[in-house]
């Protein structure tokens, strides 16, 4: 639902700045070309040369009366037809001003028609987006990962850690004894892995968000970047971090282990450490130090 409301929104910011943007370049071709008290008293001027050289050019409509006189007159057949007797009408210079104000109001229509072209098309492109988010084959989306089993023979191939760039995350195991302690701790999204045996791990670290890789040597997590540490199910063992790494919702569908990428969960709190496991070996970044 926020998608639809996020998308509803766009689209009335859409509709009221292509409003207001035809509704100002109308405003502008009707004070410029009609309602400009400059342009009205040039125009006048002219009238009242062109009146004053060639009074001829001037030719003045028929009142009421000539024209009913005209109308209920006997047609005679002596009467020249109109189109003989009427001499053609001069030429006129045409007025530059008012060509001007046409040129400007088509250029101004034309502006308005291209950005509004281009708004319907970045709402095109964007509306999709919100309204159907991508569902399957990325990160934000949900990942069908394998079967259970395959993917546990995946991580012990590793070294223990199986990393997945598509969804951006780490999967390694959790032992079963650890379960009790885990239902404790975790909610049903996390534990609907755990108790298959995996875990799904957000790749970034909670400190300052740089990428988290495994330590072979000490079977741990160890951030390069402040020294921020974490136990293989990503509980903070020590470092700077404010707790450990983030999980991912998971779900066990038809033997497969699928990951809810869109669904990142915090990580536990700092004194977290459900599995007890210890580092078994050289840390790959130096002894942990707690902050």
């Amino acid at each position: 639902m926020s998608g639809i409301w996020i998308a509803l929104i766009v689209l009335v910011v859409v509709v009221g700045v292509a409003a207001a943007l035809l509704g100002a370049a109308n405003r502008t071709d009707t004070t410029s070309a009609t309602s400009s008290p400059t342009l009205g008293r040039e125009a006048i001027k002219k009238d009242k040369a062109a009146r004053k050289a060639d009074p001829q050019q001037v030719v003045q409509p028929p009142t009421g009366k000539e024209f009913e006189s005209v109308a209920v007159a006997p047609v005679s057949a002596d009467i020249e037809p109109a189109e003989a007797s009427l001499a053609p009408a001069p030429w006129v210079q045409p007025d530059a001003e008012q060509i001007g104000a046409s040129r400007r109001a088509f250029l101004n229509r034309s502006i308005v028609a291209l950005m509004g072209l281009g708004i319907a098309g970045f709402a095109a492109a964007a509306f999709p987006a919100f309204l159907w988010p991508s569902s399957s084959g990325g990160f934000g989306s949900k990942i069908r990962v394998g079967k259970v089993s395959d993917v546990e023979a995946d991580v012990s191939a590793n070294n223990g850690f199986l990393y997945k760039p598509e969804g951006r995350m780490w999967i390694t195991l959790y032992p079963a004894a650890a379960l009790p302690k885990a239902e404790k701790t975790y909610s049903e999204p996390e534990l609907a892995g755990m108790r298959a045996g995996l875990v799904a791990l957000y790749q970034k670290c909670p400190h300052l968000g740089c990428r988290v890789p495994s330590c072979d040597s000490s079977q741990w997590f160890e951030c390069p970047c402040h020294g921020s540490q974490y136990n293989q199910v990503g509980e903070k063992k020590g470092g700077p971090a404010p707790r450990g790494m983030d999980h991912f919702a998971t779900e066990i569908s038809g033997g497969e282990y699928v990951v809810n990428t869109g669904a990142v969960i915090q990580g536990p709190p700092i004194g977290t450490n459900t599995t007890g496991q210890e580092a078994e070996g050289p840390n790959c970044i130096g002894a942990s130090e707690e902050h």
